[in-house]
């Protein structure tokens, strides 16, 4: 796996940082990917973390996702997943992305609302197959957006 300098990723107060690059071995369910942390430079603060899995296979187009989030709570409201999101594409494109699909619990609104706002647009939602480790935590359904790059 080849992974690339992601540059300078940044949107006026918002900056992601690359934490690690995993260079798993791809499989079914596994990817390497990227780690970044979302950062917020006026605060100097860890807001949340965002990573892009490289691959193209169908569980992470209809489970997975290819990009995952999370926004710390006392950063919740400012819109970071959505605008790192966006940040994360032209590094998608240079690993030859034209889309790119992010899933969601059915009852996360506000993680529905950040693919929204990132420019994703809903698909369908998709039962999780049982022999998954997310069926197992719980996650039995995901809505997928698609972000075309």
């Amino acid at each position: 796996m080849l992974f690339h300098d992601p540059g300078d990723l940044r949107d006026r107060d918002l900056r992601l940082v690359l934490a690690a690059t995993v260079a798993d071995a791809e499989t079914e369910t596994q990817a390497p990917y990227y780690r970044f942390e979302i950062r917020n430079d006026v605060l100097d603060a860890v807001a949340g973390r965002i990573s892009l899995r490289i691959s193209q296979n169908e569980f992470f187009r209809l489970y997975a996702g290819q990009i995952g989030y999370s926004v710390l709570p006392e950063h919740r409201g400012n819109r970071y997943a959505a605008r790192a999101v966006r940040l994360l594409i032209p590094l998608a494109r240079r690993h030859g992305f034209t889309d790119l699909w992010i899933t969601c619990n059915p009852d996360n609104a506000a993680s529905r609302r950040s693919c929204e706002l990132a420019g994703a647009e809903y698909v369908d939602t998709v039962e999780v197959p049982s022999w998954t480790e997310m069926y197992q935590r719980g996650d039995h359904r995901k809505c997928r957006y698609r972000l075309v790059v």
